[in-house]
C-alpha cells in the first residue's frame, strides 16, 4: 500500500505546473482532458518528484468554496514537506527563481529546513540532513 496523489488545490493550471516542474523539478506526468462531474471541461495533471513518490494532483479551482481554499488547504500551516539532500544550495537555487521564503534555512534537531510558498500560497517546508 502507497499514497499515491495529494490534490492541490491551485488557481489555473498551466502556472502550478511551471512552479511544480521549472522551479521545483518535478516530472509532469500526466496531463490529460477531462470533464467535471457536470460535463465542464477540465484536466488531469499530475507532477512528481524524479524517481517518482507521492505525487500531486493540480486541480484548478472550481467554485467558490475551492477558490477560496487555495494557498489555504491546511489553514495556514506547514502542510508540505520536500525532502532534498542539500537545503541550502537548493534554498539558494529556488530563490534565484523568484520562490519566497518565510523562514530561512535554520538547524533543527531533525535536520536542516526553510519555510516556502508554492505558487498558490501554501507554505512548504524544505528539508535535507543537518
Amino acid at each position: 500500500m502507497r499514497l499515491d496523489l495529494v490534490t492541490l488545490v491551485v488557481a489555473e493550471y498551466d502556472p502550478a505546473i511551471a512552479f511544480f516542474t521549472d522551479v521545483l523539478g518535478f516530472e509532469l506526468v500526466e496531463d490529460s482532458p477531462s470533464l467535471t462531474d457536470d460535463g465542464r471541461p477540465k484536466r488531469w495533471v499530475v507532477v512528481r518528484p524524479p524517481g517518482g513518490g507521492t505525487g500531486l494532483l493540480l486541480a484548478r479551482a472550481d467554485g467558490e468554496r475551492q477558490q477560496a481554499a487555495v494557498g489555504d488547504q491546511v489553514a495556514g500551516r506547514v502542510g508540505f514537506f520536500l525532502q532534498v539532500d542539500d537545503v541550502d544550495a537548493t534554498h539558494r537555487r529556488m530563490v534565484e527563481a523568484g520562490v519566497e521564503f518565510v523562514k530561512p534555512p535554520r538547524t533543527e534537531p531533525y535536520g536542516r529546513v526553510a519555510v516556502f510558498v508554492d505558487v498558490a500560497g501554501n507554505r512548504w517546508d524544505l528539508l535535507g540532513p543537518a
